[in-house]
């Protein structure tokens, strides 16, 4: 598999390179797809989604191999694995992603890069994890499209840890070393465009659903729903390795507000360890934001 050290010399080539690569799934997701596979006369189009959902390359690779099919067969969008499982058959989605390359194999010999991707697709997963739970609580119309979007986010990112891990190191170090420093300033700087810009031209590049794209899109927190997403985006980063980020009181914030919850009560669900539960119980983070931008969700 190609791998790039240096940047591309414009978006339209990042996005005609990712197009034309394979892009590789996490090694338990291929074990759980094998083991699903030697068990296919019990196995049903639920249980293959629930382990697409777990993966979000693998669940890119789904929803952009479907979209040829919706237009012929379809007149609305598919906007859930659970969908694209069914339109395509279980043994057909089995004979398509049958032996995919792993990110492990992939990246055997950058083991900083490995661990890199693998704590980004470990945030993702909490993510989605959060905006299931909330859209539950919401009654959303569709909880998987919300937890789809949750976990797609940082799409970009997560490719470019996979196939030019130097450019993700760099970005990752220059952003650690000044804290100023937002990431998507970072992103610019290394890229020459934000990795926003990128995750964008692949949605439309791939045929997305509007829809997803929409909920993925920062620029839309006006709607419930976006909001939902963004907010499980941002606590997931903010907690990604401890709950001492300074943002975490605005997250609570903005997350009472969206569920109509009681800080006591939204603490306890989410499990936050008990030593620190009084910090966040006395502390007023004032009004909570309304419209985070990209650059504040990327910090």
């Amino acid at each position: 598999m190609p791998m790039l050290d240096q940047p591309l010399h414009d978006l339209e080539a990042w996005v005609l390179f990712f197009s034309k690569a394979e892009i590789p799934i996490l090694r338990q997701t291929a074990r759980r797809l094998e083991e699903a596979r030697q068990n296919i006369d019990r196995v049903s189009g639920r249980d293959i989604a629930a382990i697409v959902l777990q993966d979000p390359l693998l669940a890119i690779r789904v929803l952009a191999y479907i979209q040829p099919f919706r237009g012929k067969h379809l007149r609305s969008d598919i906007t859930t694995i659970a969908n694209a499982v069914m339109m395509l058959g279980i043994e057909p989605f089995f004979a398509h992603f049958e032996a995919p390359v792993t990110i492990e194999a992939t990246l055997k010999s950058e083991p900083q890069a490995l661990l890199g991707v693998l704590q980004v697709i470990r945030r993702v997963q909490r993510a989605s994890s959060y905006a299931h739970d909330w859209a539950f609580e919401r009654h959303d119309m569709n909880i998987e499209e919300v937890a789809l979007a949750a976990l797609l986010h940082d799409l970009a990112e997560i490719l470019l840890w996979c196939f030019a891990p130097r450019l993700a190191i760099e970005i990752r170090d220059r952003h650690l070393a000044d804290t100023t420093l937002r990431s998507a300033a970072a992103q610019q700087q290394v890229l020459g465009f934000p990795l926003f810009d990128l995750q964008r031209a692949l949605c439309t590049a791939w045929h997305l659903p509007e829809l997803l794209s929409t909920l993925m899109d920062d620029a839309n927190a006006f709607q419930p729903r976006v909001r939902n997403v963004i907010l499980a985006v941002n606590l997931a980063r903010h907690t990604s390795s401890d709950w001492s980020d300074a943002a975490l009181p605005d997250d609570l914030s903005a997350i009472e507000k969206l569920l109509h919850i009681k800080r006591e009560t939204l603490l306890s669900r989410l499990n936050v360890p008990e030593e620190i539960v009084a910090r966040f119980m006395v502390q007023d983070s004032g009004s909570p934001q309304e419209n985070p931008s990209n650059d504040e969700l990327a910090s």
